[in-house]
């Protein structure tokens, strides 16, 4: 599939010496919802802000639709709508007023009709004689949206578009970002929710420190990374594991009632049967036992221990 967002060698120092993003790769391709995820500083923000033209970067390139964001700047800015994570918009004016010119400052001719669909897609029509300064925080967000969408662009980046939103309107934006994909526009979004990334995204990049660790396929990253956790709960509460176990990774849990056993659902030998056997021959019985798939989170995580772990 095409890209509709080449990244290439990209990098970012500030004048105080803080090094934002180290040399950056990445392809976005057309009508994929893409999810950026990382901890507070990571350099997520610097990214999306530097492919929107509000940041510059130190080095590298980055081409929206086929555009230099620098040399066609303004070709570049018209494929793309920008929801920051600042909930910064006309608090005087009426939502209708504050749509219809952003608009207008793409250069893009009146047209009622979008306005209006954009307001009806987000809840917003019946607000849209109210002043934005009347609307409760979810309310400001949407209005946020429906300027990013107001002049039509074929890229949305979303920067924490849920953050401070409750879950109905949460899985509301969810069922939007959906629509417009299915309208051929490419999502991009960094979110703190993980199940964010896990219930919407085609492909997931992580980002450390300014470096982007690891780009997959979400369902591909999951089964290449994701561990299993099987959970015995024992028929008699142990106060310390015995030995002869030392085969397997294994932790007491709940006043040593539970034994949990993390292994790799892939691998030929999950070492399951015969730690199960092995338990019968030391006396160690269990009442039940249930096995939990690694969520994304649980990867994330994983991922970005490592790395820090690693750079100590």
């Amino acid at each position: 599939m095409a890209s509709v967002i080449s990244i290439v060698g990209l990098t970012k120092t500030y004048a105080s010496g803080v090094e934002a993003l180290r040399p950056i790769d990445l392809d976005i391709e057309k009508g994929e919802i893409f999810a950026l995820l990382g901890p507070n500083g990571a350099g997520k923000t610097t990214l999306i802000s530097i492919v929107c033209g509000i940041v510059t970067a130190t080095t590298g390139s980055v081409t929206a639709d086929g555009h230099d964001i620098v040399r066609d700047y303004r070709a570049a800015r018209m494929k793309i709508g920008l929801v920051p994570q600042e909930l910064h918009t006309d608090s005087f004016e009426t939502v209708w007023a504050t749509v219809t010119f952003s608009r207008g400052l793409f250069g893009k001719p009146p047209s009622p009709g979008h306005i209006e669909k954009v307001l009806r897609d987000l809840s917003l029509w019946d607000k849209r004689d109210a002043k934005v300064q009347e609307l409760s925080g979810g309310m400001k967000r949407r209005v946020m949206i429906a300027k990013a969408l107001s002049h039509e662009p074929e890229i949305l980046f979303l920067d924490e578009p849920t953050a401070g939103v409750d879950v109905e309107l949460r899985r509301d934006m969810w069922g939007l970002v959906r629509e417009l994909r299915e309208g051929g526009v490419t999502i991009i979004l960094t979110t703190h929710y993980i199940e964010e990334a896990e219930e919407m995204a085609d492909r997931v990049g992580v980002i450390s420190k300014g470096e982007l660790i690891v780009v997959e396929e979400k369902n591909a990253l999951m089964k290449k990374l994701g561990r299993k956790t099987l959970t015995l709960n024992l028929a008699e509460p142990l106060a310390a594991l015995p030995g002869g176990l030392d085969a397997w990774a294994l932790e007491l849990k709940a006043e040593g009632h539970e034994l949990e056993h993390v292994f790799d659902a892939q691998a030929e030998a999950t070492g399951v049967p015969a730690l199960l056997a092995r338990l019968g021959a030391l006396g160690i019985g269990w009442k039940d036992l249930n096995t939990r798939q690694s969520s994304l989170e649980d990867i994330f995580v994983g991922l970005v221990s490592e790395r820090r772990g690693g750079a100590a």
